[in-house]
């Protein structure tokens, strides 16, 4: 295998997820992972990028950043690409007016957007008022517009929090898209466009970044499509194998002596993820950034 240095040779920037990867949330609150705080400060301290991308959308910016400073971490608003602002840029350059089908934590983010006579849909992890009656109101929506918009803060398979498994957005999207014959459009990860807006604001291009996270499809497969190289932690919503389609190829990851795993699409090794816990990434040499 590779040494680390050459694996990551290049690198000047780093993504961040958040949950599952920094803290696992909790009713209210949320307990950091074993380490995260102090790798991210270490980060910091680096002549590395740091950004922070999420598919957060329980929470607003404001409250997820507040909560995060309140676990410890180094982090500021101005740090952090999350769907539900750049949802709402979307709307207003396309005037659309959406019915909201969203938690009540992330409802102020949306208090400047007309929600008058829908003529689209936006869904996120909505939690208890994923409700029938909420669902066949967007699907009723959806249903009478000649040419319906179904904007999905993320499309997730599932989360953790401290007490378990929680299903995620993703699965009422696929009832949606289903019900209605239409395909969603994905404000967040895996999204490319979400990405590229990520590497935007960190003035680098895609394979001077590496994306860590917990969600094989989401983090590194969203990043990888992008060009990016990709970290997986052993944290969060972590399975020690996973079997998802993804771009038409299935993969497979494989566990070896040295907790490196690596991504197969139906042959030969085509590209890398490397698995780690905070642990393995606080002791093990990094990288040395290239300077511009």
């Amino acid at each position: 295998m590779a040494a680390w240095g050459q694996r990551l040779a290049g690198v000047r920037g780093v993504l961040l997820d958040v949950s599952g990867v920094l803290f696992d949330g909790a009713e209210g609150s949320g307990v950091p992972i074993a380490g995260s705080v102090e790798a991210v400060a270490r980060l910091k301290r680096s002549r590395l990028k740091v950004r922070f991308c999420t598919n957060e959308s329980q929470k607003s910016l404001g409250d997820l950043v507040r909560l995060l400073q309140q676990l410890g971490f180094d982090i500021s608003e101005g740090e952090v690409t999350a769907p539900a602002p750049a949802t709402c840029l979307i709307l207003k350059e396309r005037g659309l007016r959406p019915y909201l089908l969203i938690h009540d934590g992330i409802r102020s983010e949306f208090d400047q957007i007309d929600t008058s006579n829908p003529n689209c849909v936006v869904i996120a992890d909505a939690g208890e008022s994923f409700s029938y009656q909420n669902m066949n109101k967007a699907f009723q929506v959806l249903m009478e517009l000649e040419n319906p918009v179904l904007i999905s803060l993320g499309k997730g398979r599932y989360y953790k929090e401290t007490s378990g498994l929680m299903l995620d957005v993703g699965a009422y999207v696929k009832a949606l898209e289903y019900a209605c014959g239409i395909e969603a459009e994905v404000v967040g990860k895996p999204s490319p466009e979400y990405f590229k807006s990520a590497l935007q604001e960190m003035g680098l291009e895609a394979h001077q970044a590496v994306m860590i996270g917990d969600d094989i499809v989401g983090d590194v497969g969203g990043a990888q499509q992008c060009g990016m190289r990709a970290l997986q932690v052993r944290t969060g919503k972590f399975r020690k194998l996973w079997h998802y389609p993804v771009a038409g190829c299935s993969f497979f990851l494989q566990d070896s002596p040295q907790g490196v795993c690596t991504w197969e699409q139906g042959g030969p090794q085509t590209a890398l993820s490397i698995r780690i816990s905070w642990g393995d990434w606080t002791t093990r040499p990094q990288a040395t950034p290239q300077t511009s």
